[in-house]
């Protein structure tokens, strides 16, 4: 226990140390590459970053275009991290992911809705376009029929709200699929890269709104943590050790699809994350709930923040879709340790 103890607080320590190095790294690289020098005096607003060699260009820079971008990316990690791991204890499986509950398809149906039918319009709504709210509307409308479907006399059956997630995911897929086979070449190409996920239209605005979901679902679902550990244990061993197994995953499943659904109406569909990160951490620290749940959060704002840098830059002036790096940069990393588990205790 002191030995998986010690190892909770390195990885704790490393990724808390990492975040912020890679908000600087994205700060700092892009199309144009500028000196950390410069992006420091511009954060730090004192002198502004003419006496460390820029100008105006570099604050619009950092300030209007990157930042917001970076703490966009960070904050969709860190919801994805963390949803991604709370999920995986509530179905008590490793292979869980967020898109289970149906948001991330639902969302798919709803942004391909608007694009098919509005067409290229640019409108907003309290300066989010109509994509992000036919996303949110979408994935939100997925989870309610799940939920719907898993609830009955007895309360909500983990396991039928598995197999009403793929039901409704398959059903919400197959509504996308319909809408592509009759979308034009425009409107196929918006799809197409919206599913693969960006943050190009990061602004303070959408900052904003990730992070007031995001601090109310980072500070609420370590609360439980205790819980969590017990459905480990299985339902009725969890009823035992007092607790209100049918409250949990209630709030469980309103928690996580608050968070996945603003992550996909902010960001488009951003896979992996929520399955992968928690998985590692998972592996390097093991599944105690009250040390995975932050370090699934801090891992995946990491991973995304430096996801979306390469994203960036890889193929500048033109960018990745971050979905695509997401894939690129963890896969090998997890396969890594899938091969070495049994160093991290796992067989």
């Amino acid at each position: 226990m002191p030995t998986r103890t010690r190892r909770q607080r390195q990885v704790l320590l490393l990724l808390l140390s990492l975040l912020p190095v890679c908000l600087l790294l994205a700060l700092a690289v892009g199309a144009v590459t500028l000196p950390f020098r410069q992006v420091l005096a511009v954060l730090s607003g004192c002198g502004g970053a003419a006496e460390a060699g820029g100008g105006a260009n570099t604050q619009l820079i950092v300030l209007q275009l990157r930042l917001p971008r970076a703490l966009l990316a960070a904050l969709v990690g860190a919801l994805l991290g963390v949803s991604g791991a709370a999920m995986q204890g509530l179905f008590r499986n490793p292979l869980a992911d967020p898109s289970l509950i149906g948001v991330s398809a639902g969302a798919s149906a709803g942004a391909s809705l608007v694009i098919v039918f509005g067409g290229v319009a640019a409108a907003d709504i309290w300066q989010l376009s109509m994509v992000s709210l036919g996303a949110f509307a979408g994935g939100s409308l997925a989870v309610a029929l799940v939920y719907r479907l898993a609830t009955g006399a007895s309360g909500t059956s983990v396991a039928t709200m598995l197999l009403a997630g793929i039901a409704v995911s398959a059903v919400a897929g197959s509504v996308t699929s319909l809408l592509e086979f009759s979308a034009d070449s425009e409107m196929l190409r918006r799809i197409s890269l919206w599913r693969m996920g960006g943050f190009d239209g990061a602004s303070y605005h959408r900052v904003a709104i990730a992070a007031a979901v995001g601090l109310a679902v980072l500070l609420l679902l370590p609360r439980y943590s205790a819980a969590l550990n017990a459905l480990l244990l299985g339902e009725s061993e969890a009823r035992h050790l007092g607790i209100d197994v049918a409250r949990v995953k209630n709030r469980l499943v309103l928690l996580v699809a608050a968070g996945v659904g603003v992550c996909v109406a902010l960001a488009g569909i951003i896979a992996f994350v929520g399955l992968v990160i928690p998985h590692i951490m998972r592996l390097l620290i093991g599944p105690d709930h009250r040390a995975l749940l932050p370090a699934s959060a801090l891992a995946g704002a990491v991973l995304l923040t430096l996801a979306d840098t390469l994203a960036r830059v890889i193929v500048a002036p033109t960018e990745l879709p971050v979905g695509l790096v997401t894939a690129l940069l963890g896969a090998p990393f997890f396969i890594s340790l899938l091969l070495h588990r049994h160093e991290y205790g796992m067989r």
